[in-house]
């Protein structure tokens, strides 16, 4: 039995929910989301709370259960708050600036980084050496974010790189002679 899907989502005020067969629309302050939910899955919506409705005795409704109610309790939160994460840079040299819709890096390479950044999503650079990747859609500013880390990940020896904000990195101890 899934405990997350058995969860209320509250509905904040501003937020509108429609539900067109599996389709789900949720709308707010911070812009329009949509999610098509799998056929297993019903949302009921009463007053300013919204619940998931499934075959109890099913085991693949029940996973899916659990994560339609993920994803609206994220598609909510996405439309009304939003979602960030930091990146920060580590390293001699290391910058970062945005510029429009390009986010221009430079990590050590002979050549610069660009980074072409997707629709819904704004990237901030308050400094050098600081990301900040905004959206209403977790799942996109979270990639948005790998792609990000990816071009320079922190390596274990002096923790050069590119890294979350909240990333603890391991380092390793040099070779002894």
């Amino acid at each position: 039995m899934s405990r997350i899907a058995k969860a209320p989502v509250t509905i904040p005020s501003g937020v509108e929910i429609i539900l067109d067969g599996n389709n789900l629309i949720v709308k707010g302050s911070k812009g329009q989301l949509s999610h098509v939910l799998n056929s297993s899955v019903t949302v009921d919506i009463i007053e300013n709370i919204a619940s998931v409705q499934w075959d109890k005795e099913d085991k693949k409704a029940t996973a899916q259960a659990g994560t339609a109610r993920a994803v609206l309790s994220n598609m909510v939160a996405g439309v009304s708050t939003g979602f960030e994460k930091k990146l920060t840079l580590i390293g001699v040299g290391y910058r970062a600036q945005a510029k429009d819709n390009v986010l221009s890096l430079s990590l050590g390479f002979s050549h610069p980084v660009d980074y072409l950044v997707p629709v819904g999503i704004s990237v901030e650079t308050p400094t050098q050496t600081e990301i900040i990747v905004r959206g209403n859609d977790k799942q996109l500013v979270g990639e948005v974010s790998a792609k990000i880390r990816a071009y320079r990940p922190p390596e274990p020896y002096k923790g050069k790189g590119v890294r979350y904000s909240d990333e603890n990195v391991i380092r390793k101890e040099a070779k002894k002679k």
